[in-house]
């Protein structure tokens, strides 16, 4: 009974997940604007690992594409990496059933991993490593202009805190890029949207996931308790990670250290009042204006 109750009804479930398609899309489309992503006459070459978010990517830039201004074309590539158990027809099948051109490429990166990285270590380094330099050989054999990847805004929050924790550096990861080879140029559409609502969608369009059993298979990852930290801040503290996420787009250079963002041995004082000068945090500064342009709430 207590589950029948927990249940929503239909007609509100189909409510929430109209919003949520409207969300979705809204949200790719706005990034791909404010980072001029797309452009005409593109072939963009969506990578689809299989996982959750590449599908929903690939999902969303066909539904963006039937009403979008531009003419741009889709192209989905899978890199078979030969993991062991790995369904082979899966993904044919539901491009063939989605209508997309797609490459399946085969290179058994899996074996290469495994014998370089001693067991127990992350494999993510060279296994991603590996992953980009087949990607940017297929892009430039399929003459694409964009390589689409399927990262969302809570991977550039981790990635901003893996940098912090483990790097000694503030890097986070850009929405659009010049590839490691300078040849391509790389997007990122999801980046406006958070993973919980991925999980949603992954749900709601019933995609044929298929685990990483690399990856997948590590979950003492740093990242994976990255992850697990920023979701209970967002549990415990609702709001949070959207604040972290708008802070990569709030840049302040001259209330950091970093000495080749901002002349500080050259600093003169000016004569001109600068009423946020001296000012590091407090309530006005919090409330700025523009200080949540970049986060597309989770509403209608």
């Amino acid at each position: 009974m207590s589950a029948v109750l927990q249940t929503p009804p239909k007609d509100k479930l189909s409510v929430e997940l109209t919003k949520l398609s409207k969300r979705l899309h809204r949200q790719v489309g706005q990034a791909v604007v404010d980072f001029n992503m797309i452009e005409e006459g593109d072939k963009v070459m969506v990578c689809v690992s299989g996982g959750k978010d590449s599908y929903a990517l690939l999902d969303i830039l066909i539904g963006l594409r039937a009403r979008a201004p531009i003419r741009f074309d889709l192209v989905a590539v899978n890199l078979d990496q030969k993991q062991p158990g790995f369904p082979e027809h899966v993904l044919p099948e539901y491009l063939k059933s989605v209508g997309v051109p797609f490459h399946i490429e085969n290179q058994d990166t899996y074996s290469i991993v495994k014998r370089v990285i001693p067991e127990g270590k992350t494999m993510c380094s060279l296994c991603s490593r590996l992953r980009r330099g087949i990607l940017y050989r297929v892009a430039g054999e399929l003459g694409a202009t964009k390589i689409a990847l399927g990262h969302h805004r809570d991977d550039m929050v981790q990635t901003l805190f893996m940098n912090m924790f483990f790097g000694a550096r503030l890097k986070g990861m850009p929405a659009k890029l010049v590839s490691d080879d300078g040849k391509h140029i790389v997007i990122r559409p999801l980046a406006y949207v958070n993973e919980l609502d991925l999980e949603r969608w992954a749900a709601h369009r019933r995609f044929p996931i298929i685990p990483c059993t690399l990856c997948g298979s590590q979950q003492n990852l740093q990242r994976v308790q990255t992850r697990q930290m920023l979701r209970d801040w967002e549990r415990r503290f609702p709001g949070r990670v959207d604040n972290l996420f708008n802070a990569m787009a709030n840049v302040v250079p001259s209330h950091l250290l970093d000495r080749n963002l901002y002349p500080f041995a050259t600093l003169q004082a000016t004569g001109v009042a600068d009423r946020a000068g001296d000012r590091a945090f407090d309530d006005e500064a919090c409330a700025l204006p523009g200080a949540s342009t970049i986060a597309l709430r989770a509403e209608d």
